[in-house]
């Protein structure tokens, strides 16, 4: 059973830094594909970084690139996302996710929810 839970939400002001971790059970980070996505009240799901190639290769949304970093812990069996210089738009609920590709991804977390105050 393939169970992904996020960590490291909270509350930060514009500028700011936090790191949200997702730990994998069941389920190899360094497979496939593994992304994090973000959802806002009132808004659609955004799909904001993915890796993929056993971590060599990433992908990220304009709106975050250059911000944020995604890499993956294989002996932790975890993945992370590094989120520097946040804005108050990036205030969302934060999903990792995982599958067989980085267009079908069939595991979710729970989401940490992230909230940057002007």
């Amino acid at each position: 059973q393939v169970q992904l839970v996020e960590s490291g939400g909270g509350s930060v002001q514009t500028g700011g830094s936090l790191r949200l971790s997702c730990a994998a059970s069941g389920y190899t980070v360094s497979s496939n594909c593994m992304g994090w996505f973000r959802q806002a009240p009132g808004k659609e799901r955004e799909a904001i970084a993915g890796i993929y190639n056993g971590g060599d290769s990433t992908s990220y949304a304009d709106s975050v690139k250059g911000r944020f970093t995604i890499f993956e812990d294989n002996a932790e069996n975890a993945l992370y996302l590094q989120m520097n210089s946040l804005k108050p738009e990036d205030t969302a609920m934060y999903y990792c996710a995982a599958g067989r590709s980085c267009v079908d991804f069939s595991y979710w977390g729970q989401g940490t929810q992230v909230t940057v105050s002007s």
